[in-house]
């Protein structure tokens, strides 16, 4: 044991290797921009209906996310192929730099329509910040001690997941700050966190890079674009248009041509591409991606359904849902250390992916049972299991991905994975949402005709206080009148002033469907349990990227020299 520890501290003090006290320092950098990206999902989305009030354009407020997520995937693998050639520290920079202007571009917005601009401009520096956060510690740790500092990393997104709706529900909640409305600053925050990370990575990361010449895969680039971003729209907005709409139609035709022209493109560019066809022969880097786009799907089938479940039918306020998703975060950060522990100890890691789909599998069948009574304490059990499944599958994937290829594809590879994930996680979003709203209205008038004849709901049909309140008029019109109107479920906020007898119904019926989103989320993990065993393991390196670079350049020259 002691000579491993010791043959580990002279391989990263070697030659163009890093101390630990190095790479703690260069990660510093990096969580501070991962915690931008981290911080403004979370923030935002809890923030987002007082934004949309305060714009008028609560209609217009699904552009804002969608707007986002589309320049986001879509400049994810592009940062990714650019960094390889060019290197990751100005691309780096870069992003932040983007993601910085779209923050303040956010925080002055006076419209839904311009929000929804400059949160595309907010995405495209959010494609660079987690991505090519991997790929540098790709670069510098080898395989073999990455696991040591995968506590990081999860910490970040941990501390995102917990502070984003807290956060978030100060602000909303706040009539102005600093002489600014208080919804800006949930944009205008990320200034001073970004303008310390510039500072730390421009002082800190020095990443040893061989420039290589390459022609930059433009048409790649822009039949991506063409393929995925119709794709992307459609998943966000086809529940409201319509799946056989004629306009979801013509998205979904476009996009299938786009991604055939991408196909052709990539093909055609070979090694030059934005993702080279010849990584998709890599068994593990194949596998593993398919993967992160079934773990992004299970991902977001617990992620999307628990805020919603706690905030409707347990009657929680954003700011308290986020804390009572801590559990949740707990799982994910105790599963990624002890993990990452035993992976630098032994080598292994095959086994934690096969725990981790195994362990969403399970939590999902779980919290397809739970209803308007379960225990909060109960819900915050299956989420520890839901959150160290996460832990287990998140990281040692894009390990896997990254000790699978060419160091010289590292930037590509990491991004493929970012890529595919967030891609798997919008789907997943659009699968769930049509769903619940799908399914939710006949749950709800199921539970009504189950509650109707109970004495309860008829003391409540005739209670004068009931009748007198005008929060109960809407369902109580809707039970006289039998012809299935009532109020929106588009707006949810009549449930806080309705009788809770009256409420039942409505609560027991969004329970329901949010079951079934559940379900449907534990079917697509049968599927990912069942394709991880054949993912194969491949020894991991002991050195890191940039190391095998050198060592790989050392070899090539050497002939040269002796002659």
């Amino acid at each position: 044991m002691g000579e491993t520890a010791a043959s580990t501290d002279r391989s990263e003090g070697g030659e163009n290797g890093l101390t630990h006290r190095q790479i703690v320092t260069i990660l510093s950098g990096l969580m501070l921009g991962m915690l931008l990206a981290a911080l403004d999902q979370t923030i935002v989305s809890a923030a987002m209906r007082t934004i949309a009030d305060q714009l008028h354009g609560q209609t217009e407020q699904a552009w804002a996310t969608t707007a986002y997520l589309i320049t986001a995937t879509i400049s994810t693998p592009l940062y990714g192929k650019l960094s390889d050639i060019y290197g990751r520290k100005p691309f780096y920079l870069a992003s932040i730099s983007i993601f910085l202007i779209g923050s303040l571009l956010c925080g002055v917005a006076g419209s839904m329509y311009e929000l929804a601009g400059a949160r595309a401009v907010q995405g495209l520096g959010a494609g660079g910040l987690m991505s090519l956060a991997f790929a540098i510690m790709g670069d510098l740790i080898p395989p073999r001690e990455r696991g040591r500092y995968q506590g990081y990393f999860m910490a970040v997104f941990g501390s995102a997941s917990v502070l984003g709706p807290v956060v978030g529900g100060f602000f909303a909640g706040m009539d102005t700050v600093l002489g600014f409305a208080g919804w800006r600053w949930v944009f205008l925050i990320n200034l001073p966190i970004g303008i310390i990370a510039l500072f730390v990575v421009s002082r800190v990361l020095n990443v040893p890079h061989q420039r290589v010449d390459h022609r930059v895969d433009y048409l790649g680039a822009a039949t991506l674009t063409l393929g995925m971003v119709p794709l992307l729209i459609l998943a966000e907005q086809g529940r409201e248009w319509g799946w056989l709409s004629n306009r979801s139609l013509t998205m979904a035709a476009i996009g299938v041509v786009g991604l055939v022209l991408f196909v052709w493109a990539e093909r055609r560019m070979g090694d030059e591409a934005v993702l080279p066809p010849r990584l998709f022969r890599n068994g593990v880097f194949r596998l593993g991606n398919l993967l992160n786009f079934i773990v992004g799907i299970g991902m977001f089938g617990g992620l999307l359904s628990l805020p919603l479940y706690l905030q409707i039918v347990k009657g929680a306020t954003p700011t308290e849902s986020g804390l009572l998703m801590v559990p949740l975060t707990i799982g994910i950060m105790l599963s990624t250390g002890i993990s990452g522990v035993m992976i630098s100890r032994t080598g292994r890691y095959r086994i934690f992916p096969i725990l981790g789909t195994g362990g969403m599998l399970v939590a999902l069948l779980m919290f397809s049972r739970i209803g308007v009574d379960t225990p909060v304490w109960q819900t915050g059990l299956v989420m520890v299991l839901m959150g160290a499944g996460l832990g287990l599958c998140m990281q040692t994937l894009i390990m896997a991905i990254q000790n699978a290829v060419d160091p010289r594809d590292m930037g590509v590879a990491t991004s493929s994975a970012t890529f595919f994930r967030q891609t798997g996680g919008t789907v997943g979003v659009a699968l769930f949402m049509s769903i619940l709203f799908g399914v939710v209205g006949d749950r709800i008038t199921a539970a009504f005709r189950d509650a109707i004849p109970t004495q309860a709901f008829q003391q409540a049909l005739h209670d004068p206080t009931v009748l007198a309140n005008p929060a109960n008029k809407p369902v109580l019109d809707m039970l006289q009148g039998g012809d299935g109107g009532g109020p929106s479920l588009d707006d949810t906020s009549f449930l806080l002033h309705l009788d809770e007898r009256l409420a039942r119904p409505f609560l027991e019926g969004f329970s329901s469907a949010m079951d079934t989103v559940f379900l449907t989320g534990a079917v697509v993990m049968v599927v990912g349990f069942a394709l991880v065993w054949f993912l194969k393991e491949v020894p991991l390196a002991t050195k890191s990227a940039v190391q095998r670079v050198a060592e790989e350049n050392s070899r090539a020259a050497a002939p040269v020299a002796g002659e």
